[in-house]
């Protein structure tokens, strides 16, 4: 192990240089502030992570659970202890709570930090050891497990495997549920970055605001809510991978951003000055058609240039039926394992009924339907009638869907209201799958469910503070304005 960093955060100047003196002479590089937000600084700013952090409960500027905060964003192998002349069982637990390392009370002599130290600096080495442990099979075993011999489909992945060595920025491009992000990750795994970071950002999931927080990192006091910096995807994929997943669905401004990053490698985070150099390869992934967006103006075309260095289209499994019933007994093999259930695989029939299906989903489609039949079927087989809810020998997995229309009629917004919630249930109420499931964008999606008010006890927005400091669902009635990006509608004052 190389010498060990510690930073030491005391306000009390007599026991902070005490402190950092007997540290310094036992285990080797120590820094040492006295100010809580210096503290958070210094983590942000250093060059490598501190291993161990030793920080006051009460400092100025900044209390010890912010300095707790920012050691483990930085690295969350960075050990923490907590000391504080206030010592209580709550303060405790809620250190632990947040991640503490250890909570010692003061005065405690210095043997007895230094032996809590270095027990930290012991667990913060087994975490390194895991670490290269999981690097070192990640290169025996480089990348997810990608199954698939059709022609079209080996196309691309010989492709991903020839440009995978380069740094080149790569465009993935095909329809919901092909597989971009698992080809992403392949490319990832074979690439000279693989010890690097792979760090993913889905660009529909979050209005323009917070996306650039995302990207680019924020500093303290750059917008309300802001109270300490936080460094963003860019600064945490630096040496590593990022994948721009939906790249498409990126506002004016924030391609005019990510432009100048990918032809300087350096930006400034939200509200900064400073400027940061990065080494980042860009993966971008998108189910639109860009060509098409750059000749309507809705994407920059010298953005597109430099995502569009090498592109790898993947094909819709309606094209690649070999590939079929490989899939299916892929999937039937890891979620019969994952739930412990010792099935033979699928009937005759089943296999007839996958490869009749045109599968609109493509494979994330076939993914969920066989979990779903591997958690519903009650035989040591899988038949046709588990594959999807419905009679034996129901066609609903065959040709196209027609909705049955009842004999009264019904308004084209219950007719929405329902195929979302049919997609929403589906997918255990996550919007994303949800929103590939029906080939839109997340952003729409989530405009749809706060239209039609559709809600979800495990969906935080509408939940709100009750009259006892309970949660309960807010529903945005139908009919009736909604807030922007889903903020909560100021209450009228009853009379």
């Amino acid at each position: 192990m190389s010498r060990p960093r510690i930073l030491v955060a005391e306000d009390d100047g007599l026991l902070r240089r005490s402190l950092a003196r007997a540290l310094r002479s036992r285990f080797g590089e120590v820094d040492e502030v006295g100010d809580g937000a210096e503290a958070v600084r210094r983590l942000a700013r250093a060059p490598r992570p501190f291993d161990v952090v030793v920080s006051d409960l009460r400092l100025p500027s900044a209390d010890g659970f912010a300095v707790l905060a920012a050691a483990r964003e930085r690295d969350p192998r960075t050990r923490v202890l907590l000391l504080t002349a206030h010592g209580s069982v709550e303060a405790a637990v809620e250190a632990m709570r947040r991640g503490a390392a250890d909570f010692v009370e003061k005065p405690a002599p210095l043997e007895q930090i230094e032996v809590r130290i270095a027990r930290a600096l012991e667990h913060a080495e087994l975490l390194r050891e895991v670490a290269h442990l999981r690097r070192e099979r990640a290169e025996r075993e480089p990348g997810p497990a990608i199954v698939g011999s059709s022609p079209a489909f080996r196309e691309a992945l010989d492709l991903a495997e020839r440009v995978a060595p380069s740094s080149s920025s790569v465009l993935l491009l095909g329809e919901t549920g092909t597989g971009k992000e698992l080809l992403a990750g392949f490319i990832h795994a074979r690439s000279r970055r693989r010890r690097g970071p792979f760090i993913k950002v889905n660009c529909a999931a979050l209005p323009e605001t917070l996306l650039e927080s995302e990207l680019f990192g924020h500093e303290r006091g750059a917008f309300t809510g802001a109270e300490r910096t936080r460094r963003g995807r860019f600064e945490l994929a630096d040496g590593g991978t990022l994948l721009l997943d939906e790249v498409a669905d990126l506002s004016p401004a924030t391609q005019a951003r990510l432009l100048r990053v990918l032809q300087d490698g350096e930006f400034q985070r939200v509200g900064g000055t400073e400027t940061l150099r990065v080494d980042v390869r860009i993966l971008s992934a998108t189910n639109r058609d860009l060509e098409r967006d750059v000749a309507a103006g809705r994407f920059r075309e010298d953005l597109f240039f430099r995502l569009n260095v090498i592109r790898i289209d993947l094909p819709p499994l309606r094209e690649r039926p070999e590939d079929l019933l490989a899939l299916a007994d892929h999937f039937l093999a890891h979620f019969a394992a994952e739930v412990g259930r010792p099935l033979r695989g699928f009937t005759a029939a089943a296999r007839e009924r996958i490869l009749a299906h045109r599968w609109p989903g493509n494979v994330r489609e076939l993914r969920n339907a066989v979990e779903r039949a591997v958690l519903l079927a009650e035989g040591e087989e899988i038949g046709p009638e588990d594959l999807l809810p419905g009679a034996p020998g129901s066609r609903q997995l065959l040709g196209a869907w027609r909705p049955v229309l009842p004999p009264g009629g019904i308004s084209f917004e219950e007719a929405e209201r329902g195929i979302l919630l049919a997609a929403l249930e589906r997918t255990g109420f996550v919007q994303k799958d949800a929103a590939e499931l029906l080939g839109i964008s997340r952003r729409k999606l989530n405009y749809m469910v706060r239209r039609l008010g559709i809600r979800h006890p495990s969906w935080r927005r509408n939940r709100a503070p009750g009259p006892g400091g309970e949660a309960v669902p807010t529903p945005y009635p139908p009919g009736e304005p909604v807030p922007r990006e889903g903020r909560p509608r100021p209450r009228e004052e009853s009379p």
